[in-house]
C-alpha cells in the first residue's frame, strides 16, 4: 500500500535505479516534493528514479517510515525490469530522507541486500540523540521545529537506535560510497560533516560538499538559491559516475 512515483530517464532497460526519499522532518512532505529533483536526476543521469511516499508521524511513528522505505527499496529492486531499469541501484534523500537513505543503506548491508552502489545524502539528520541548538533560528528549520519533528517521530523510542541515528552504528564499513551535501547555515550541517568523517574512517569513499551561505532545504529553491543548480549538477555527475557504465 505504499505509493510511489516513477520518473523515467532516457535510455533502455540498462538504466540504473535510484530510490528517493523526500524530506519534511518525518512529519510533512509528499511525492510532489521530489518532482523537480527526481525528474532532473532521471533525465541527466539516464536513470529510473522511484520516489517513495512513506508514512508520516505523528499518526505513524517510528519505525513506520523506516519499514516503508526499506520495503519500497526491496520492491523497486525486485521489479526493476518492469520499471525499465537494469543497472546498479542507489538511494537518495533530503533531510529526513537523507536519514532514511543512510538507514536503509545500513539495513541493506546487514540484511544481505539489496546491493546499493551509491548513497546521496542531502543535508541529512543522522544523530537523533543530539538536541537542536537553542539558538537555531536559521531559515526553513528552527530549533522549535526540530524539537517538534523529533518528538512527533520518536515518541518513546530510544534515539540511539541505529534505525534513528545511523551515526551511532558500531560499524560503518562496507557501506555504499556516498555524496553528502550540507549548507553553511543549516543546523544539520554538523550531522553531515560528522557522518562523512565516520564513513571515511571506516574506509568508505565519500565526497562532502559544503555550500557557502546556504540554508537547510536550499536545493528545493533553484530560482532563489544560487547554489541549487550547481548542487543538482554535482548530484547528477556523482550518480552518473557511480552508476553508468561507459
Amino acid at each position: 500500500g505504499i505509493k510511489v512515483r516513477v520518473c523515467l530517464g532516457p535510455g533502455s532497460g540498462t538504466r540504473p535505479l535510484i530510490v528517493y526519499y523526500h524530506g519534511g522532518g518525518f512529519v510533512l512532505g509528499e511525492l510532489r516534493m521530489g518532482d523537480w529533483l527526481c525528474s532532473q536526476v532521471a533525465r541527466n543521469v539516464g536513470a529510473v528514479v522511484v520516489s517513495v511516499d512513506y508514512r508520516l508521524a505523528p499518526r505513524h511513528r517510528f519505525p513506520a517510515a523506516v519499514d516503508d522505505c526499506y520495503a519500497a527499496l526491496l520492491w523497486a529492486t525486485e521489479n526493476a525490469g518492469s520499471l525499465g531499469a537494469g543497472g546498479p541501484v542507489a538511494v537518495m534523500g533530503e533531510s529526513a530522507g537523507g536519514n532514511l537513505s543512510a538507514v536503509v543503506s545500513l539495513l541493506a548491508r546487514d540484511r544481505g541486500g539489496p546491493a546499493i552502489s551509491h548513497q546521496v545524502l542531502i543535508y541529512p539528520a543522522v544523530d537523533m540523540t543530539s538536541e537542536a541548538p537553542a539558538t537555531a533560528t536559521t531559515p526553513f528549520l528552527t530549533a522549535p521545529e526540530m524539537r517538534a519533528y523529533r518528538q512527533h517521530y520518536l515518541a518513546d523510542a530510544d534515539p540511539s537506535d541505529t534505525r534513528l541515528s545511523p551515526m551511532l552504528a558500531e560499524d560503518h564499513s562496507k557501506l555504499p560510497p556516498a555524496l553528502i551535501l550540507v549548507g553553511e547555515h543549516d543546523p544539520l550541517r554538523d550531522d553531515g560533516v560528522r557522518y562523512a568523517e565516520a564513513l571515511r574512517a571506516a574506509g568508505v569513499p565519500v565526497r562532502l560538499t559544503e555550500y557557502v551561505g546556504m540554508p537547510h532545504g536550499f536545493l528545493n529553491f533553484p530560482g532563489l538559491c544560487r547554489w541549487a543548480p550547481q548542487a543538482l549538477a554535482e548530484i547528477c555527475a556523482e550518480l552518473k559516475a557511480a552508476l553508468v557504465k561507459t
